[in-house]
């Protein structure tokens, strides 16, 4: 049946995941209260958690980013690490989760958010991360267990195995029964709940749930399943063994009931973590921690703190760790610790030293990034895990609104994309805009007052420009004359360019036919430069494309032309002739690829033909029940919000990705409305 599973296996990490709003900072503040670490749970609401203690998270009352805090429970050490909800906050869920021993994925009985769950706990299985779910708000239960476990199952690939079941009183939740010690207990708000005696129909749903249990169980143990066909009672300890023991092979989800806010269920959550969780040794098994002496840890979360500097948050996978050591990084690059900090939310104690399965915080570690393994070898090592951020959806132009600010908002950007990888920062070469990309709305907000709160820079921002193009229909021969007088040597260049439309998509080509030595060599090249210059602004105010420009012909002097001279007269040539040439504007046209819940399918499909979209078609989500995915050709200038829609529809769910594909032409009104805002703008 396994090892006995009760052994101390360490300090251990435990992450807490979950749809957004289901109670994971309330869970956090309810076990740091039960276990003495602060003298009462704070509120979100309130702003006094330890968790959502930035000013961006109070403010908006939701978590944003990653919070730890270390606790110790029955002589156990245990850093719990409270991860964001809101799927535009995930990538640092992501990039902590290879480096904890469990999850406790804590949700609700609210069918509206099975896809987040759903999407969360796909994460977790990809990773082969042992979990338990938390069914939080249990006091505000409408329905009975059963059918709440049936609503959320289709959620997980792997059986959900009831640990408890509630004890009722007139409708409402007093309590629960744990089947595995086969114990009832009644709920006492912010104190340990108090054992009663199991009786009646609560004893006759108690052998029922558990008889289902361990039903679940002995499909991964047949001397258990041989037992229950031979009515057996299989002894208390070998049912601990194997719901430690299944729950460590990925094969079962516990769950276990409570109401975070009243402080319900904590403690038996927690010795569920004690008893069953896995520790430290079997971790660094599963992210393949080679065997040897050196210290070896993971960065998962990168942090600037006003004080301290950089914090870079390491769990430590094997080995004993000083302060002062040197390390090697994964992604190269060597520093030297200048501070082991515990992990507490303020990250203001000192450790002289970390062992193995501690969670800590690394001073100064300037070459250090988020995902890198670190270690005291004298080569670096290998990376053990990679959490690659999922690509932006959403864009602002951002600029200092005093321009002396603009190299500390570069610096400020620089910090802010160190410390969440999916915030991505582009420097637009046509229009020189800065354009922050990141996964939603509330994201990008977020960033924007953490420059403002953080870094002073005050900012004006606006929706970034669309890749506008323009081409041309007719071909023409055109004539550029470039002469002037004034004192000393002139300036004279004289072309003549045959101005051609090309294939859509085949940019620009220059060739040049001239004979009997009309322009000398040696200018070719800069008249060359001047029809690029005027194919950066045509007729319409945008790059001109799909154009072939020949140099047929012109003429020189001997004296005053010069490269400059024949560069402004090809210019000029270009420009007086593109107007002649029926241009036509272009936008750009992106394959846009949806993955929503499938019940939100049809409100996808109108939000796209709203938005000009052309439906390529839809299937089933590869490996997802109750998934889909829509592929449509769509305008750029269509999908600027879109993703705030999407989000809107899909109960915060749904994302897509794009893709270039090609240009085409826009005529009418349309470019009309197109070509009038954009010289407004100018």
């Amino acid at each position: 049946m396994g090892q006995d599973v009760r052994s101390p296996r360490g300090p251990r990490c435990i992450a807490l995941v979950g749809p957004f709003q289901s109670g994971k900072t309330t869970l956090l503040e309810a076990i740091l209260a039960r276990t003495g670490v602060i003298p009462r749970a704070g509120s979100v609401d309130a702003g006094t958690s330890v968790g959502d203690a930035t000013p961006e998270a109070r403010h908006h009352k939701m978590t944003v980013g990653l919070t730890a805090a270390t606790t110790s429970f029955m002589g156990d050490s245990y850093t719990f690490l409270d991860c964001p909800g809101s799927v535009e906050f995930a990538h640092d869920m992501r990039a902590a989760l290879p480096a904890v021993d469990a999850a406790i994925v804590v949700c609700e009985a609210d069918e509206k958010k099975l896809p987040q769950l759903q999407i969360i706990l796909r994460e977790l299985e990809e990773l082969k991360i042992p979990r338990f779910l938390f069914l939080n708000k249990i006091d505000r239960a409408n329905k009975r267990i059963r059918e709440t476990l049936a609503t959320l199952q289709p959620a997980s690939r792997v059986p959900l195995v009831l640990r408890q079941i509630p004890i009722w009183k007139d409708e409402l939740i007093e309590g629960f029964v744990d089947l595995a010690l086969e114990r009832a207990f009644i709920y006492r708000e912010h104190k340990a709940s108090e054992v009663v005696a199991l009786e009646g129909g609560d004893l006759d749903r108690e052998k029922e749930a558990r008889f289902s249990m361990l039903e679940k169980l002995a499909d991964h143990d047949d001397a258990l399943m041989e037992q229950l066909l031979e009515d057996i009672q299989p002894p208390r300890d070998a049912v601990f063994d194997d719901l430690a023991r299944e729950l460590r092979e990925g094969q079962i989800c516990p769950v276990l009931l409570g109401a975070a806010a009243r402080e319900n269920g904590v403690l038996r959550l927690m010795k569920a973590l004690r008893h069953e969780a896995p520790g430290i040794a079997e971790t660094a098994k599963r992210l393949g921690v080679p065997a040897g002496k050196d210290a070896l840890g993971f960065v998962f979360k990168t942090l600037h703190s006003q004080h301290g500097g950089k914090l870079s948050l390491t769990r430590l996978l094997a080995g004993h760790l000083d302060d002062g050591a040197t390390l090697q990084s994964s992604s190269g690059g060597l520093s030297r610790i200048s501070g082991i900090l515990a992990v507490n939310g303020a990250y203001d104690t000192k450790r002289a030293a970390a062992e193995a399965g501690d969670t800590v915080a690394l001073a100064k570690l300037d070459p250090v990034k988020t995902g890198d393994t670190v270690s005291t070898g004298k080569t670096p090592p290998d990376a053990l895990a990679a959490a690659e951020p999922t690509p932006p959806v959403l864009a602002i132009s951002i600029a200092a609104t005093d321009r002396k600010d603009d190299v500390k908002l570069g610096q400020a950007l620089a910090r802010l994309h160190e410390e969440d990888p999916s915030l991505v920062v582009v420097q637009n070469a046509q229009t020189h805009d800065t354009v922050l990309w990141g996964q939603g709305e509330m994201h990008l907000r977020v960033a924007s007052e953490r420059l403002r709160d953080r870094f002073g820079i005050k900012l004006t921002s606006h929706p970034p420009a669309i890749g506008y193009q323009e081409t041309i229909r007719k071909p023409i021969t055109q004539r550029g004359r470039h002469k002037k007088q004034s004192g000393g040597h002139g300036q004279f260049g004289d072309v003549v360019l045959d101005i051609r439309p090309m294939p859509r998509g085949d940019g620009f080509k220059f060739t040049e036919k001239v004979v009997g030595g009309a322009v000398p060599r040696n200018y070719i090249g800069a008249v060359e430069e001047g029809v690029v210059d005027g194919l950066m602004r045509g007729p319409l105010g945008f790059p001109v494309t799909d154009v072939q420009v020949t140099l047929t012909d012109g003429s020189y002097h001997s004296v005053d032309s010069s490269d400059l001279a024949f560069r402004t007269a090809a210019r000029i040539g270009l420009n007086e002739g593109l107007p002649l040439c029926q241009p036509v504007l272009l936008e750009p046209i992106h394959v846009v690829e949806i993955v929503c819940p499938t019940d939100a399918t049809a409100r996808i499909n109108a939000i796209l033909s709203a938005r000009r979209g052309q439906i390529l078609g839809f299937d089933t989500r590869d490996g997802w029940s109750g998934w889909d995915c829509v592929r449509a050709m769509m305008p750029e200038a269509e999908i600027g919000e879109l993703i705030v829609e999407l989000r809107s529809a899909t109960a915060g769910a749904g994302s897509f990705t794009r893709q270039f594909d090609h240009m085409a032409e826009v005529t009418g009104r349309a470019a009309d409305q197109i070509i009038a805002a954009h010289q407004h703008a100018a």
